[in-house]
């Protein structure tokens, strides 16, 4: 199962020459790869999975990405901090 969480990009820098960027998700920091959306800019919205943001999404969308999660994490779907299974275990 592959998730992909949007965040809002905060800080653009350089790392070994790679594009490289601070997400904001839901109030934690982290770092992403910005390779393959070489055009974002600070302030942007973004998905990105496993280190890398994948695609530039509107303040909208990311809202309500944002309020489904939530919603999953309040029908008990999942708990935020339970690891999810492995693909292997299922």
């Amino acid at each position: 199962m592959c998730l992909a969480i949007p965040g809002k990009l905060v800080e653009i820098f350089d790392e070994n020459g790679l594009k490289m960027g601070t997400v904001d998700v839901n109030g934690s920091k982290t770092r992403a790869c910005l390779e393959y959306v070489p055009e974002i800019q600070v302030g942007q919205y973004t998905i990105i999975h496993a280190g890398f943001a994948l695609k530039i999404i509107d303040e909208e969308e990311a809202a309500e990405s944002l309020k489904l999660w939530q919603e999953l994490i309040e029908s008990g779907a999942f708990q935020p901090d339970e690891e999810l299974p492995s693909p292997d275990s299922l």
